[in-house]
């Protein structure tokens, strides 16, 4: 549907879609299905504006831009799964509650806001509006003010593809999302940084909203001796620069075994060449830093590192190399906040108790990495330390298994979504018991006297 009138007010456009969900006609599973397909075809129809606005954006590559549209993966398996989840779940009675019936029951929240980040602009924020749709509810989206490009395409894709009394999408900037955020949603989904995110959470308690908070923070990977030293360098390359190293989930730093670093550099400076070439500057493989503020945290994270590759920088392109960092401290400025740009620290440990330790020191990441074929290995990393999620001998591709919940843990984020994850988390997931009338026994009415043994019996103290 197009618009051809101005813009409601926000409240107006909150209150429009209140009216519209009152109808329930979200909560038709054919309505969901129908509005799950004509958004897949919207995002085939809009495919190389969407790649060419986050190019415009952020100098992404045109294979890196389709990371973008492979949201469609995700609404594909949604759409597939869909009839299965909304049906109502049976649970099983204990014999004191027999006879009866109890199942859950999942339905919609209502009006839900998604306030969606710069770095993968076009991808995080439909996936969660995928979730958001399949679960029965309105949205009202945010793009981020620092994607124009992309926030533009997705202005005009949302505009012909929805009624925006169920979807509808507001531009602009922090001031826009301060307005927002003093509206009464029934959810609000906000991707993005530490320091926002908590602006977000204390709008939210005005009104006792509940949140999913998709943050980010300091994603440790670390490296043991027993590995494959090419194939290591070659997915630790790839994923920490990946987008110019604007991945909330990429490898914030390496922790590397003492014995097998100078191997492990020596394999990663190849493989930086192999794919970025002598001159990475001119390579058509390599994204761009989003605007000057974040270009001008970069470099000052530069120092006072030693820089083992790259290291060079552009500020009139927002261009900054692929680096490769060595002699930092845990103490380092680069140590203290989410470095979400293309470098890459190297700090070594001895023994994995060490490096535990240093983990758990700090706060808890969004993603762990570790590389190594031992599985006692694997195991301790596994029950000794805390992230939202992990991959082992890999990095980022956990985040497209649409079985396995994605999100943060404490200052990473608060919540889960993907795949059905996304539709529980914009559902109530509403408990229901019911009972006949033809079997009422006497043990829970007044009067009380000599009930007391068969009660206690009953919660199973006798």
């Amino acid at each position: 549907m197009t618009l051809t009138m101005a813009p409601l007010p926000l409240a107006d456009m909150v209150q429009t879609q209140r009216q519209f969900w009152a109808t329930a006609a979200t909560r038709d599973l054919g309505f969901r299905l129908t509005q799950l397909k004509r958004l897949r075809q919207a995002i085939v129809d809009y495919q190389a504006e969407i790649v060419a606005a986050v190019s415009q954006d952020l100098g992404r590559p045109e294979f890196e831009g389709y990371f973008e549209v492979g949201t469609l993966s995700e609404l594909d398996y949604v759409i597939r799964h869909l009839p299965g989840w909304v049906k109502r779940q049976p649970v099983a009675l204990p014999l004191n509650q027999r006879p009866g019936a109890a199942w859950v029951q999942p339905e919609p929240l209502g009006v839900v806001l998604i306030l969606g980040p710069w770095n993968y602009p076009f991808q995080l924020l439909i996936s969660p509006l995928i979730g958001a749709i399949a679960a029965g509810n309105c949205a009202l989206l945010k793009p981020s003010e620092l994607a124009p490009a992309t926030s533009a395409v997705l202005a005009q894709l949302i505009q012909a593809t929805f009624d925006p009394a169920y979807v509808a999408l507001v531009e602009g900037g922090a001031e826009t999302a301060q307005a927002l955020l003093a509206e009464k949603f029934d959810h609000i989904f906000f991707t993005g940084g530490e320091r926002v995110g908590k602006l977000v959470m204390q709008a939210a308690a005005a009104h006792l909203t509940p949140v999913t908070l998709e943050l980010g923070g300091k994603s440790p990977c670390i490296v043991d001796t027993d590995i494959d030293l090419e194939v290591t360098a070659r997915r630790i390359i790839w994923g920490k620069f990946l987008n110019a190293g604007q991945t909330c989930v990429a490898p914030d730093y390496l922790l590397v075994h003492t014995a097998i670093k100078p191997a492990l550099v020596t394999a990663l400076k190849q493989r930086l060449k192999l794919c970025y070439g002598e001159d990475p500057a001119a390579s058509p493989d390599y994204a761009r830093i989003v605007n000057q503020h974040q270009f001008d945290r970069l470099v000052g994270l530069l120092q006072p590192g030693t820089v083992l590759a790259g290291g060079n920088y552009n500020r009139a392109e927002r261009y900054l190399d692929p680096t490769l960092l060595d002699g930092v401290t845990w103490a380092d400025p680069i140590m203290q906040e989410e470095i979400f740009g293309p470098i890459l620290p190297i700090l070594t440990y001895n023994h994995l108790d060490e490096a535990i330790a240093s983990l758990n020191q700090r706060p808890k990441p969004l993603a762990l990495y570790l590389f190594s074929r031992n599985p006692q290995i694997q195991q301790r990393i596994l029950q000794q330390t805390t992230a939202g999620s992990v991959c082992l001998n890999d990095v980022i591709l956990q985040v497209a298994v649409w079985d396995l919940p994605f999100g943060g843990v404490g200052p990473s984020g608060m919540g889960v979504y993907h795949g059905r994850h996304s539709f529980e988390t914009f559902s109530h997931l509403k408990g229901v018991l019911k009972k006949p009338f033809w079997l009422d026994m006497n043990w829970r009415y007044p009067p009380y006297a000599g009930k007391v043994q068969l009660f206690k019996r009953f919660i199973g103290l006798a």
